[in-house]
């Protein structure tokens, strides 16, 4: 992986435009242009600094042409069932090869068995990506109001459900007006867990 392919990630990622990142890290536009362009290899001391910052690690080696390590941070818990409020504190980091790393953007540690029939089991991490939708089936992260919770989204003309892999837990169903009013609202999409024995 190059510069550009971190700058451009960063900007697919966050949907930012070369003046977002520009103006977060004190640099002209046109300076970022050729970081994804490929035209710059070195970088100033302080403007490294504030880019490593921005990207959440430093690419000091990947300018070197050296080994990197990725690493996701752990921001908090998440419950595979009802009831955990939500609380996101980081926890500390996991090293993760560049797939994972360009595939989520952070771990949550699964409180609770409601989709261990999809896998996922208490004292999991699963890496998320921070998104705003799901497709039809797969597995996301929601709030609804102040809880936080991991289901499979299941998508109807007026109904969304939320469904627990565990058969000994309950769906819920949700309506318009509820996912309006609670709110509920998708925040990622789980990519896979991790179990630890």
């Amino acid at each position: 992986m190059e510069l550009k392919d971190i700058i451009k990630d960063y900007k697919e990622r966050y949907q930012l435009t070369n003046d977002d990142i520009a103006a977060r890290i004190g640099v002209t536009k046109s300076t970022v242009s050729r970081w994804i362009s490929g035209d710059v290899k070195r970088i100033q001391e302080e403007t490294l600094q504030r880019l490593n910052e921005l990207l959440g690690f430093d690419i000091t080696p990947i300018l070197k042409g050296t080994a990197v390590h990725y690493s996701r941070p752990i921001l908090g818990q998440v419950k595979a069932g009802y009831n955990m409020y939500v609380d996101e504190c980081k926890t500390g980091d996991i090293q993760v090869s560049e797939t994972d790393y360009l595939a989520g953007d952070y771990f949550l540690k699964v409180n609770g068995d409601s989709m261990s029939g999809s896998g996922i089991m208490d004292g999991d991490l699963v890496l998320v990506k921070q998104c705003s939708s799901v497709h039809n089936g797969q597995i996301a992260v929601i709030i609804v109001g102040e809880e936080v919770t991991i289901k499979r989204i299941i998508q109807k003309p007026d109904l969304l459900i939320l469904e627990a892999t565990n058969p000994l837990v309950e769906n819920r169903y949700y309506t318009p007006n509820d996912i309006e009013n609670l709110p509920v609202k998708i925040i990622g999409r789980v990519i896979y867990s991790q179990t630890y024995f």
